[in-house]
């Protein structure tokens, strides 16, 4: 059984991050969506939000698992016997960066865990967690980057309703 292990922060998860799941999930037999855990790091949602909110988000791929770790990636890959980790990338600057990683967690698993990168589709390239954060903290439409129910999440964290489609407030449209 072919295993793979897509780790990330998806803090929120994107349209760009489900787009590498999907397409990762179809060449593998078993994926692990792996939510990291940073303690130096202030995360908009805590692990267990991140987590319920993928696992909503991929609710229709029956090979997708999601969980949360806090350590080393390999580690969780000698733990769980997966061999296989998927990176994506969205422009040649990532690249430089992912490839440093890729390495050192080849060398630190004396070579047992490869990385495979995929290139994210052209409509996700520019899309970053931290740029749906950025705009919904100034009440921006994230509807085009986040599934609903993720946009509904970010929103009610900085303390508004969701948009609709029309970029208004639902509660605005009713009245």
């Amino acid at each position: 059984m072919k295993i793979a292990v897509y780790p990330g922060s998806f803090d929120p998860i994107t349209l760009g991050h489900l787009d590498i799941i999907k397409r990762a999930s179809a060449m593998f037999d078993r994926m692990v969506v792996l939510v990291s855990v940073n303690t130096a790091k202030s995360p908009l949602f805590s692990a267990d939000e991140r987590v319920k909110m993928i696992k909503e988000a991929t609710s229709d791929l029956n090979n997708v698992e999601v969980k949360s770790y806090e350590g080393l990636l390999i580690d969780y890959c000698r733990e769980n016997n997966i061999r296989i980790i998927i990176r994506g990338l969205r422009a040649i600057t990532d690249f430089e960066y992912e490839l440093q990683i890729a390495q050192t967690n080849k060398t630190f698993s004396n070579g047992e865990v490869d990385t495979v990168f995929l290139t994210t589709s052209l409509e996700y390239a520019y899309l970053s967690s931290s740029t749906v954060r950025e705009f919904a903290s100034f009440h921006g439409d994230i509807s085009h980057c986040v599934t609903p129910h993720v946009a509904e999440m970010v929103y009610r964290k900085y303390g508004y309703e969701a948009k609709n489609n029309n970029g208004g407030n639902q509660n605005e449209q009713q009245n």
